[in-house]
């Protein structure tokens, strides 16, 4: 073999390694672009979970929006298992539009508009207990926290932008202090039904 073939020979094989690893590279590149759910964290590929945004708390529910009843209150389907469950916010009261023989409160479609919009149906949601709360209210409805796929809680959105009132019930609960801070502010800057309904 001519001394020149010999040194040719280690050069072609580096170059072939070189080819395959970047053709593995494009390859991978291809496949994360084309499919990202193959990365998400909610679960295994394939298993249709939805990525957990990072300010959800450990141990919320997951599940599927059915339908906006009005500016506080949802119907959602529960991931474990398929139960369609109403649900009612914990720490909100927005204006009423759906109560029978009684008429349209102020700023109430606009509430329900802003939950319908935060909550399109088919989207995920997480449903956060709170013990201090009970499970149900009066009406069978699970008094939770919603936190959206962008990983914004809900019930504090509706409070902070005017579209409700902070609501402590029977007892305080976790979020409270946040809630009457956000309240505070929107009903200082006039905002949604602080400016609308005075």
């Amino acid at each position: 073999m001519p001394q020149n073939a010999a040194r040719r020979a280690p050069r072609a094989r580096s170059r072939r390694r070189q080819l395959v690893g970047l053709v593995v590279v494009v390859v991978g590149a291809v496949v994360v672009i084309a499919f990202p759910q193959l990365l998400d964290r909610g679960g295994a590929a394939g298993s249709g979970a939805a990525a957990v945004p990072a300010a959800v708390p450990e141990g919320a529910a997951e599940a599927t929006v059915d339908r906006v009843v009005d500016g506080d209150t949802v119907i959602v389907l529960l991931a474990d298992g398929g139960d369609r469950e109403r649900v009612r916010l914990i720490g909100v009261d927005t204006p009423e539009t759906v109560r029978p023989g009684a008429p349209v409160d102020c700023f109430g479609p606009e509430a329900s508009a802003f939950t319908t919009t935060s909550l399109p149906v088919g989207s995920t949601v997480w449903l956060e207990a709170d013990a201090s709360q009970g499970d149900a209210d009066r009406y069978d409805r699970l008094l939770r926290y919603v936190w959206t796929a962008g990983g914004a809680l809900l019930n504090e959105d509706l409070v902070a932008q005017g579209y409700g009132r902070e609501d402590t019930y029977d007892a305080e609960y976790r979020y409270r202090d946040d809630f009457v801070a956000a309240e505070a502010a929107a009903r200082s800057d006039g905002d949604g039904l602080w400016g609308a309904c005075a």
